[in-house]
């Protein structure tokens, strides 16, 4: 079973090789990162690491049993009991529930360990997929995103309102392992 972990020093090579891996995947649906993010990885990766240790940003990573990473999921600006989410998943997982269950597993985690109490993403309106994800995750569109948020695309922000709830209230599919293995 995958594992959403808090991003550590140690996934930098399999990151780098999930975002190589599907680029192209990627680029269909939101803007390509560029020849510059991957020819300087190790030192914008060294920085995100740094704006999580100073409690600005949490990153995670899903984590395949073999290792490879399925996804990534991030809680950007975090500050007045909110934030910002962000996520991508592998192509080769994409459709299959995985960004719905670990988005939702991120919102227990946002406010369990961080006290948040809203999330907000953002997505371009070509996005369906997620936009789907969102939707079934809890998140309602709350208006339109700037584009410039968005790199020149149009799009929705959406909002999920975060209760902390008992673990009896989380379904089976909902809940993944933390960084340490617990349920």
């Amino acid at each position: 079973m995958p594992e959403l972990k808090r991003l550590h020093a140690g996934h930098a090579p399999a990151v780098l090789a999930f975002e190589l891996a599907n680029r192209a995947y990627f680029a269909a649906s939101v803007p390509d990162r560029g020849d510059d993010f991957f020819d300087q990885f190790p030192d914008r990766y060294n920085a995100l690491l740094a704006e999580q240790e100073a409690g600005i940003c949490a990153f995670h990573v899903l984590v395949a049993e073999d290792g490879l990473i399925l996804g990534r999921f991030n809680l950007i600006d975090i500050g007045d009991h909110t934030a910002e989410l962000g996520y991508r998943v592998a192509r080769h997982v994409a459709g299959r529930g995985v960004a719905t269950a670990t988005v939702r597993e991120l919102c227990r985690l946002a406010a369990a360990r961080h006290g948040l109490r809203t999330l907000r993403a953002a997505t371009a309106r070509q996005n369906s997929a997620s936009q789907k994800v969102l939707t079934k995750a809890g998140f309602v569109p709350v208006g339109p995103a700037d584009p410039a948020h968005l790199d020149g695309e149009p799009g929705t922000w959406y909002q999920r309102d975060l209760v902390l709830q008992p673990d009896s209230a989380i379904l089976p599919g909902d809940r993944l392992t933390d960084e340490y293995g617990r349920r």
